[in-house]
Order: C-alpha cells, then structure tokens, then sequence
C-alpha cells in the first residue's frame, strides 16, 4: 500500500511536469510536440488522480486553470508600485523631442533605447511567491486595481510556475498585456452570432469585457493570451536584460524588440512594423520606447502619472480602398433615416469591413459619392470605419448619384425632412424598426437597465406581438410559457430576464424619463427635468413657456417634450408604466455623491460606453461635465484617437485620466 501511494505521488509530479511543459511549448513557443488527443488523455489521467486523492492537488497543477464558483465582485488590491500610463505621440517630431528630454535630463550620459511592439490589449500585473503564481490584477487607476486571479490562471501562456526560478527570482512581479489573437476574436464573434449575442467592437474590447467576467469557465471558453514586457521586482540590471530573464522564467516575451543605439534606430523601428502591423496575428497600435537602463530610469523618475523614461508612439488611422457596393437605409428609433454605406468588403485594422455609416445625404454630397465609386475607407481611432473620400479617377461611366427615397425603406411610409434639420424621418410611430429601436433604447444600461434585452431578444418579442412598446416588457410573466420555447432561451435564460424586468422598476424617476426616448432629451435633460419638476404629473402640467425658461431646454426641446406628452398614445403608455409600479416621482436627495465638486471634460472615442453615459456616471456621483479645458476643469477623460483637449490638459497640468482609470474613480 506504501509503495503504491509512493508510486501515485511520482505518477501525479511527473504528469504535472510533463503537461506544464507541454503547455509551454504549445502557448509560448508555439511549437507543440504531442497531439490535443494525448494531451487530452494526460490532463484526464491527473484529474483522476487528484480526484481520487485530494491531498495530490496543487495550487500550480495544470487541472487548477479553471476552477470554483463564479464571485459576485472583484477584491480590490494595492499595487507593490504604481502602473504608469504611457505619454502618447504620433510622429517623428515628437519621436525626437522625446530623445531630446531624455538626454537633457541624463546629460552627459547617452541613452540606449529598447523598442517593442505596442499590443492593443489590457495591461495587468502578476505576483509569483516561490516561484508558484499567486495573484493577478488589473491595471485600475495605477494605484488600484482587481484581483482576477482565477480568470488568469485560465490563461494557458501564463504560467502557474516558474520554470527555471534563479536565487533571487523566486518572488517576482511580472507586468505585461493580455490580449486576443485576431483569429480566435472572429471565431467568438461568430459563435456569439449563432447565439444571438452582440458582437464585440474588436480584439482589446473583447479582451477587457472577458476578464471582467465573474466565471472563470466562461473565461477559459475565450482564447485569451499573454505577454510580458516588464519584471518590476526585483528591479537591476536593464529592461533588455530582463526581458530575456523572463523568456527563461517560461514567459512569453515578443520577440520583435529591437536594442537601439540612437533615436534613429527608434524611429526605424516605428516605420517599419507600421508598414507590417497586418502581417501580425494580433492587434499592435503602435511601438512603446524605454530607456534600458532602469538605474537610468530612476534617476528620470515621472511626471504626473506618466514615466520620464518611456513613450508610447502611436500609428496613424489605417485607411484603405475599396468599391462603395449600394448604399441602405436604417431606422432608428426616433424615425432618423440613416444611410449606410454597403462596401466590397476589405481587411482593415485587423478586422474585415464590409459597411461604414454615411450619416446623412449632405454628408453624401459633399463626398459627391455614386454607386461603384472606389472609396477611402478609414477607421477613426482604430475602431469606428468610416469613408473620407472618393478616388474620383477611378470612377465607373455613368455612375449613378444617390437620391433619398420618398417612402420609409421599413414600413412604407412617407418619410420628410424637417425645415433646418439635416435628416429625414419616418413619421409612422407604428413602424417596426422604430419600435424595436425604442424598446432597445429603454431596455438600454443607461436607462432602465435590463440586462439580458439585446437587439436579437427584441427582434424575436416584437415579431411574436409580445410587445408593442416599453410598457407591455412589464406584461411578459403572463407569456413565461411561451418565452420558454423560444429559440435559444429556455427556463433560466427566460427566468434571469423577467428579474431583470422587475429589478428596473428601482430605476430613479430620471432614468425612466430618459428611457421614454423623448426627442433631443438625453441623459442630462431628462435628471434636469425630474429635478425641477419632482413628478411626471408636474411635467405633464407645464407648459412649453415654461419650459424654455430652463437654461438647459431650448425651443425646440421643449416643443419635443410638450408634443410626446401630448400625444394621446404616449400617454397610455405613461399610465401602463406607472400601474406597472415604475418610479414617476422624483426622491429628494442630499445633491452628494462621490463626485461632487469635480468637474470633468471627456475627449475620444471610450470603448465601454458611449458620451452621453459617461457623462451620467459622472452627474450620478455629483460632478459636472463641461466642454471644453481650463483652469477650473479637475480631470480630463482620455479615449480613442483624443482630440486638442488631451494637449491643452496637459499644457495647463490637469491630470488626464484613462478610460479605465476613470472607470475606476465612478465606481
């Protein structure tokens, strides 16, 4: 009996070696030396051994990459020493200006630079303790982050231990990039699709949406990958030296780092993975130059919350051509006509593109844009395409200009073009792309909240008849048979929604003001109006004089709130939501949040929300948001491709927060 528990301890270590090592040379080295079958086979051996001997299993096994319950939040930890963010630049110029401080403020020493590539993902940091990982966390605000360890482990290219710890390296921390491989984003993407879920924007997105995720199995379905790029503890020798040493660790390191002797080597560097960024399996945005020397980069120490020592230079838009196929038209859900541009589809920024918005016919004329044209087709901050211009020289004979339609492309209805206004709409309320667009709208996480009521969910309950308009979602329990049979719902699907229906009629009065889609009442009008007026029966009883005496409501939206409210069909729907128990009555608060006092500007595009409800996190906690920098302003919200506001923020020291540092802050 001795000898076999001996036996099936040896048997237990050694497959765990030999699947860690396998692991390896798959995820890292990508050059795997046994088929998915065996190693399937292997990774089924271990769990039985453990299974059968509990006292077997190890915190570093191969079998522990997916483990446990989901957790209902994230801890949040204190970082060992801040996680910076980079200062970015996009040219030449400012490749060379960067040198210029940098050998100002080392004088007489010269600088060597190490270049590497820029990975469009999500920055984390990892802590090792005997040479076994011990904890992973997000980026946060720099000084705070998540604790997402379980959804790390099931990582396969990080490792669970070190493979060759020195004296010295045993207890580390480890900085680097998680991120998704282009091909492994578009196979979830389809996946998702089959299942009636919405696509992510791109890789990055998908990359933080998932590590945000509290079941690590989910995590584990998705191919996220890692790389490091930084050893900050222990912190000798150079930054080239120990991207190596973490290579020898079982890391995966990039292998495109270039040790430059000057600031043109740099700039060479820059240039060139420009030009081969699509040759990559996986998003880059730029390069990030470093000082290797780190006794270097202490003595330049930071600025702000950015380093001294390091910059990041980013590429410029990525534009292509291709042939404008025909051009559609979409309805929203106030009845806005939008034309959108159908394309021959192109590879661009990592992703294919087969549309691009067109926004309006003005916008049509003005590009003199005709079916068959060749079209420069670019994305705005790497994510949105759009089209910026025509190569008129390799226009088609006898193009044929666009022309609006007289009648809703939808419903059939006639469409027309307010005097003043650049868009046409559909004026029948009863036409079914308004209507889906109006209940997505309410259902929206800025308004009511449901989660679980995405665009393929209401297409199926508007095409059934179960609902009509916002106030038949509060009728749904009545149809929970039928929701059940539904093509990919089912009883928790069915049942997680009709909760989430009941969970939104705790949504404050202003939110379910804005949730009625009222035409020009955003976010902001709407929490000023359930302020002013405390109750929907008080708004309903004033008049549109009344209204434009707020500073805030102008003619032309108060001639928009006065004529909903009006209408004798809303006005059902008004006396449907309030018997449906939601809140129509403002409650004094104490005007105090977590904010309160500060006033912010937001500039480029965020991935995880839009403006407008970045703005309403911000006036929820008490602060304010204005348009424009100054002295007055407290911080400045940075997303993709930031316009002058970033440059002024700076010039005036105004700290400058990322995306996800602001997140951080509201929440």
């Amino acid at each position: 009996m001795a000898t076999l528990s001996q036996q099936t301890i040896r048997r237990a270590e050694k497959l765990r070696r030999e699947l860690q090592e396998h692991d390896y040379r798959y995820y890292v080295l990508a050059e795997p030396s046994i088929s998915d079958e065996q190693y399937d086979a292997l990774i089924k051996e271990l769990e039985e051994l453990e299974r059968s001997h509990p006292e077997l299993r190890t915190a570093d096994s191969p079998t522990q990459r997916v483990g446990g319950e989901p957790t209902r939040e994230f801890q949040t930890v204190v970082h060992s020493t801040p996680m910076l963010s980079l200062g970015n630049s996009y040219s030449e110029e400012e490749i060379r200006d960067f040198d210029k401080r940098v050998c100002a403020l080392l004088a007489p020493l010269n600088p060597t630079y190490v270049a590497e590539l820029k990975f469009d993902g999500v920055a984390i940091t990892l802590q090792y303790r005997d040479g076994v990982f011990q904890r992973g966390a997000t980026r946060g605000d720099g000084i705070r982050g998540d604790d997402i360890t379980s959804n790390l482990r099931t990582v396969r290219s990080l490792p669970l231990r070190l493979r060759t710890p020195r004296p010295g390296l045993a207890s580390i921390e480890v900085r680097g990039e998680a991120f998704m491989h282009r091909s492994d984003f578009d196979f979830m993407n389809r996946r998702r699709a089959e299942q009636g879920e919405k696509a992510f924007i791109n890789p990055r997105n998908a990359t933080a949406g998932t590590l945000k995720l509290q079941d690590p199995k989910v995590v584990a379905g998705r191919r996220i990958r890692f790389s490091a790029y930084a050893l900050t503890t222990p912190r000798t020798g150079s930054h080239f030296e120990n991207l190596k040493t973490l290579k020898s660790l079982g890391f995966a390191v990039s292998p495109h780092v270039h040790l430059c002797r000057s600031v043109d080597e740099a700039i060479e560097f820059w240039r060139n993975w420009e030009e081969k960024r699509e040759t990559l399996p996986y998003d880059i945005d730029g390069i990030v130059v470093k000082v290797d020397s780190l006794q270097q980069q202490d003595r330049l120490g930071t600025i702000a919350k950015s380093p001294r020592w390091a910059m990041a230079f980013k590429f410029a838009s990525r534009k292509a051509e291709t042939i404008l196929k025909t051009v559609v038209l979409q309805v929203g859900r106030l009845g806005t006509i939008t034309p959108v541009a159908e394309l021959e589809p192109v590879f661009l920024g990592g992703t294919t593109v087969s549309r691009a918005t067109l926004h309006n016919v003005d916008y049509i004329n003005e590009l003199d844009l005709r079916h068959g044209d060749t079209v420069v087709v670019e994305k705005g901050g790497d994510v949105i395409p759009k089209i910026t211009g025509v190569v008129a020289a390799k226009r088609p004979r006898g193009a044929r200009r666009f022309s609006m339609p007289r009648k809703c492309p939808v419903c059939g209805s006639e469409i027309h073009r307010p005097d003043g206004e650049v868009n046409f709409y559909c004026e029948n309320a009863e036409c079914p792309a308004q209507v889906k667009g109006r209940i997505e709208h309410f259902a929206h996480r800025g308004a009511m909240d449901i989660e679980g009521l995405g665009e393929a969910a209401v297409d199926q309950l508007v095409q059934l008849g179960l609902v009509r308009h916002c106030a038949d979602l509060y009728t749904l329990h009545a149809h929970r048979d039928t929701l059940v049979n539904l093509d990919r719902w089912g009883e928790k699907s069915t049942q997680n929604l009709l909760e989430a229906i009941d969970a939104s009629k705790r949504q404050p009065f202003h939110r379910v003001l804005f949730a009625l889609g009222i035409r020009h009442v955003g976010a902001a009008v709407a929490r000023i109006l359930a302020e002013r007026f405390r109750s929907l029966d008080a708004l309903m009883n004033t008049s549109s004089d009344e209204l434009q005496a707020i500073p805030a409501v102008g003619p032309r939206i108060a001639e928009s709130i006065s004529a909903f409210l009006a209408e004798r069909h809303n006005r059902q729907i008004l006396r449907d939501l309030a018997t449906a128990g939601l809140s129509l009555v403002s409650v004094q608060g104490t005007g105090q949040g977590t904010l309160t006092g500060k006033t912010f500007v937001l500039t480029g595009a965020l991935s995880s929300s839009t403006r407008d409800e970045a703005k309403q996190l911000i006036e929820e906690r008490g602060g304010a948001v204005a348009s424009g920098v100054s002295k007055r302003v407290d911080y400045v919200v940075v997303g993709e491709a930031p316009g002058s506001k970033r440059d002024k923020a700076r010039a005036l020291g105004i700290p400058i927060l990322t995306e996800e540092e602001f997140l951080h802050m509201v929440r």
